[in-house]
């Protein structure tokens, strides 16, 4: 009996899913702000599982804008989702894009988007 109790534990452990990819990426500029058109894929189960959100970043990490989604992707995938409005310092010639799941958290790679000059 002592020796099934860790195993009992791991499987009350939830697993970790894939994390969400992000496939494409399309910036447009407007004046003196940005559009991003972020493409991403994610194994959405419902509504207790799918990707959540994802943020545009400065090179140096900062968050120049988050878009947040509000409802599951399960039959829509991969998926498109934009953000308008976006300001992007003068002179940054890249930003980066990642993406967060409800469960697991940010993904850990990032996608680099050179913006078009």
């Amino acid at each position: 009996m002592k020796n099934i109790i860790p195993l009992l534990a791991l499987l009350a452990t939830p697993a970790l899913s894939a994390p969400p990819v992000i496939e494409t990426v399309a910036a447009t500029r407007s004046g003196d702000a940005w559009r991003f058109d972020v493409t991403l894929a994610h194994p959405d189960t419902g509504w207790d599982h799918y990707a959540d959100a994802w943020e545009v970043l400065a090179p140096d990490g900062a968050s120049l804008g988050l878009r947040v989604l509000t409802h599951p992707h399960v039959e829509e995938q991969p998926f498109t989702r934009s953000l308008a409005g976006i300001s992007v310092p003068v002179g940054t010639h890249y930003v980066m894009i990642r993406a967060r799941c409800l469960v697991d958290g940010w993904s850990d790679a990032v996608f680099r988007l050179d913006l078009p000059q």
